[in-house]
């Protein structure tokens, strides 16, 4: 009894120290004053100020843009990538396996870096190109390991069997495996916009004059951060959590169905 009284409470401290500083921020970006220690009444101007602000709604633009066209390429070609590994010999998986880690553990920099490096040596213009090809790259293996799992747990004998029955074996991976991938597909989209829109340190060495993303803009800031600020990152937390209970309501409703038909 006690250890789980105060498994609770640890859980709810935890979730306190995370969900604080999100929710003095939102409450913050209405605050009428632009002081951050004084409240000065509800107001929705640095809302009505973010959409009048040209240069922070192109920063916004161009980060959204990046994030899914980078979120969207990459899913793709992660995806072909872990069908191709998964169905691949064993030291040959094992070796792009560990390939894979390598920039998932590398530090931002370091990838950074060496993709200027290599834009560079291509002899290739830093700006949006390079800022989403950038992304791509570090967005891939984080596709690769979301799907490999869904792949191990697929009975590949449904997938043989519609080859046995004369189905292409095109036609049997997007009709038989697809709806079995689909839960790690979109799990690796999702994390691969989350980690574009967060994403500076690469963004920074890899982007050209007259490109930049939101965390460029916010680190380029002279002023510092303004309120205006606050009011972006509320609207960005708020789509966040919308897309996270869209998606839980799908599964809900997935589980209602499957227990009524048991």
């Amino acid at each position: 009894m006690m250890k789980k009284t105060f498994g609770k409470i640890y859980l709810y401290l935890i979730l306190f120290f995370l969900y604080l500083p999100i929710l003095t921020l939102v409450v913050f970006s209405f605050n009428g004053a632009k002081s951050r220690g004084k409240w000065g009444g509800f107001s929705l101007k640095w809302y009505k100020g973010l959409f009048e602000n040209s240069s922070m709604m192109q920063a916004l633009y161009t980060t959204l843009i990046v994030a899914l066209l980078a979120a969207l390429i990459s899913t793709v070609i992660g995806t072909v990538s872990a069908i191709a590994l998964y169905r691949s010999r064993p030291k040959f998986k094992k070796a792009m396996l560990s390939l894979s880690y390598i920039p998932m553990m590398n530090s931002d920099i370091v990838t950074g870096v060496s993709l200027m490096m290599l834009f560079t040596f291509l002899r290739m213009k830093l700006g949006f190109g390079t800022l989403l090809l950038s992304h791509i790259a570090f967005c891939i293996p984080y596709v690769i390991l979301s799907v490999l799992p869904k792949l191990y747990g697929i009975n590949m004998s449904i997938y043989e069997a519609a080859l046995d029955l004369g189905a292409p074996p095109l036609k049997a991976y997007t009709k038989v495996m697809l709806p079995e991938l689909l839960p790690g597909i979109v799990s690796g989209f999702l994390m691969s916009i989350t980690l574009s829109i967060d994403d500076f340190v690469i963004s920074f060495f890899n982007t050209g004059r007259g490109v930049q993303n939101i965390s460029i803009l916010v680190y380029s800031a002279k002023t510092g951060v303004n309120p205006e600020t606050y009011a972006l990152s509320s609207l960005m937390f708020g789509a966040v959590i919308m897309l996270l209970l869209i998606m839980n309501l799908k599964d809900y409703k997935k589980e209602v169905k499957r227990r009524n038909v048991r």
